[in-house]
C-alpha cells in the first residue's frame, strides 16, 4: 500500500511562487505516472500535471503550461511542482496521485486513471 503526503502549500500573492512536494511511504515509488491535481471551490477536480516515473516526460494543462515545472526525484521517493507566477484562480486544494497500472504509451491526464491518492494540500492566491 502506498500513501502519499502532500507539502508545501500555503497563501502567497498573486505572481509569487511555491513549491509542492509529495512524497510516498509504505513502499518505494515505481508507478507508471505520477500527476499533480487541484480542486478549486465549487469546482470538479481537474488535472494540472503528469509526469512518467521511467524516463521523465512530462505533460500540462494549458491554464498551467509555462508557470507550473512538474519534476521527480528517485532517491527521495518524491515528485515535486514548482509554482510560479501564481494567479487568483490558482487557488485549490492540490493533491498528488500516482498511476500504478500497467500501462505503454501515453501518461493518463484523468482522474479516475490514478489508484492512490494524497490528502491533498491547499494553495491560496491573493490578488
Amino acid at each position: 500500500q502506498v500513501q502519499l503526503v502532500e507539502s508545501g502549500g500555503g497563501l502567497v500573492q498573486a505572481g509569487g511562487s511555491l513549491r509542492l512536494s509529495c512524497g510516498a511511504s509504505g513502499r518505494t515509488l515505481n508507478p507508471y505516472a505520477m500527476g499533480w491535481f487541484r480542486q478549486g471551490p465549487g469546482k470538479e477536480r481537474e488535472f494540472v500535471a503528469a509526469i512518467r516515473w521511467r524516463g521523465g516526460s512530462t505533460y500540462y494543462a494549458d491554464s498551467v503550461k509555462g508557470r507550473f515545472t512538474i519534476s521527480r526525484d528517485y532517491a527521495k521517493n518524491t515528485v515535486y511542482l514548482q509554482m510560479n507566477s501564481l494567479k487568483p484562480e490558482d487557488t485549490a486544494v492540490y493533491y498528488c496521485a500516482s498511476d500504478t497500472h500497467m500501462r505503454w504509451g501515453p501518461v493518463a491526464l484523468s482522474v479516475p486513471d490514478y489508484d492512490y491518492w494524497g490528502q491533498g494540500t491547499q494553495v491560496t492566491v491573493s490578488s
